[in-house]
C-alpha cells in the first residue's frame, strides 16, 4: 500500500468533532482507489479512550498523539507534534476540518512541511490518480475545482456539514499506535490562561443541522427570544448577521458570514436578514434556505429555496406554535 491518507481527528475534552467522521467517510473511497491506508490522527491529553472511535467510519490505523502540552489547543504545540509525525511517516495526503482550529493549524503545518494546501473545500473526489477539490471563490459567487502539482504532500481543509458521514460499522477495527511527541517549553510561545465556555448544551454553529438566524430586522436584542423559541422548537442553533452582532444584540460567536462563521446546515432560516453577499458567503452552502423578510426586494429572496414576504414578528410566533403542535402529535 501507499504512504497513507491522514485525517486530522479534531477533539475537545474527549468529544470528537463530527466533521472528522464526515471526512473519514469520504476519504475511505479515495484511499481504496489509491491503494493507500486511511489513518486518523488524534492529538490531545489523556486520549487513550478514543482509539476505537475511528475504525467504524473507515480508518485502518489510528495515531493517538498524547502529551501534557496538547491538553489545550495551541498552534505551536499541535503544529510541532503533527509535523514531527508527518516527517517520520510521510503520508501522501492530509485532510482536516475547516473549523476554527483547522483554519489555524492547516496553514502553519503546510508551511512547515512545504505542502500544497487547498482551504475551505466543499467537495473532494478522485479523478484518475489525482485528488480534485471544489471550493467557493469570490465570496461564494462561483466555485473552483483545484488539483495538486509540484507537491509531495497534499493538504486540504473541508467545511463541516458538506460531506455525509457513513453509518458506523461497529464490526470494523483499526491498528492503534500511541505516540509521545517531543514538545519542550521552548516550542510553545503561548499559554492558555483561561477558557471561557458558552452554554454547554449549545451546538456549535459550524456543526448545527438547523440554524435560525436574525438580522437587522429583529430591531433589538429584546426581540431575539422570538427566534430562540423557534430554534428550541426545531432543535436548532441561533445565529446572527454581522449587523445584529455589530449592534450588540448577539455575541460574536453567533455571527454567520464572510467575517463570521461559515456554516452548511440542512436548514437555514433567515429572519430579517437582507442577504448581502457577505452574509451569503457564510451560509450559501446550506441545503435548504428559508427567508422571512418584509422587504420583497431583499437580495435574500434571490438566493433562498423558500421565501415569506411578511413581517417576521407576525410570521415567526405562529410558525413556532405550529411546529410545537406537529411535534406533539
Amino acid at each position: 500500500m501507499g504512504k497513507g491518507i491522514w485525517v486530522f481527528a479534531e477533539q475537545e475534552e474527549g468529544n470528537i468533532r463530527k466533521v472528522t467522521f464526515e471526512i473519514l467517510s469520504a476519504a475511505r473511497a479515495i484511499a481504496d482507489a489509491k491503494g493507500e491506508p486511511l489513518c486518523a490522527v488524534c492529538l490531545g491529553k489523556d486520549i487513550s479512550a478514543l482509539g476505537d472511535k475511528f475504525a467504524p467510519y473507515g480508518a485502518d490505523k489510528v495515531y493517538l498523539v498524547d502529551h501534557e502540552a496538547l491538553g489545550d489547543y495551541t498552534t505551536d504545540a499541535y503544529a510541532k507534534a503533527l509535523c514531527d509525525l508527518i516527517s517520520k511517516e510521510a503520508p501522501s495526503t492530509i485532510l482536516m476540518g475547516a473549523t476554527v482550529i483547522g483554519k489555524d493549524l492547516a496553514p502553519k503545518v503546510a508551511a512547515r512541511i512545504d505542502a500544497g494546501l487547498v482551504s475551505d473545500c466543499v467537495e473532494i473526489k478522485l479523478d484518475g490518480d489525482g485528488i480534485v477539490l471544489k471550493r467557493p471563490i469570490y465570496a461564494g459567487k462561483a466555485y473552483a475545482e483545484v488539483t495538486f502539482q509540484n507537491t509531495e504532500i497534499a493538504m486540504a481543509s473541508i467545511r463541516p456539514n458538506v460531506l455525509v458521514a457513513a453509518e458506523p460499522d461497529a464490526s470494523k477495527s483499526a491498528d492503534v499506535e500511541n505516540v509521545t511527541p517531543e514538545i519542550s517549553a521552548d516550542d510553545v510561545r503561548v499559554n492558555i490562561v483561561e477558557t471561557i465556555k458558552s452554554a454547554a448544551d449549545k451546538v456549535d454553529l459550524t456543526e448545527a443541522e438547523i440554524i435560525v438566524s436574525g438580522g437587522r430586522g429583529m430591531k433589538g436584542a429584546e426581540n431575539y427570544p422570538i427566534i430562540e423559541a423557534l430554534a428550541d422548537a426545531l432543535g436548532a442553533t441561533v445565529g446572527a448577521s454581522r449587523a445584529a452582532v455589530d449592534s450588540g444584540w448577539r455575541p460574536v460567536s453567533d455571527q454567520v458570514g464572510q467575517t463570521g462563521k461559515v456554516v452548511a446546515p440542512n436548514l437555514y432560516i433567515a429572519c430579517g436578514i437582507s442577504g448581502a453577499i457577505q452574509h451569503y458567503a457564510g451560509m450559501g452552502t446550506s441545503k435548504v434556505i428559508v427567508a422571512i423578510n418584509k422587504d420583497e426586494e431583499a437580495p435574500i429572496f434571490g438566493k433562498c429555496d423558500y421565501g415569506v414576504v411578511d413581517d417576521l414578528f407576525k410570521v415567526v410566533p405562529p410558525l413556532t406554535e405550529e411546529i410545537k403542535k406537529l411535534k406533539a402529535e
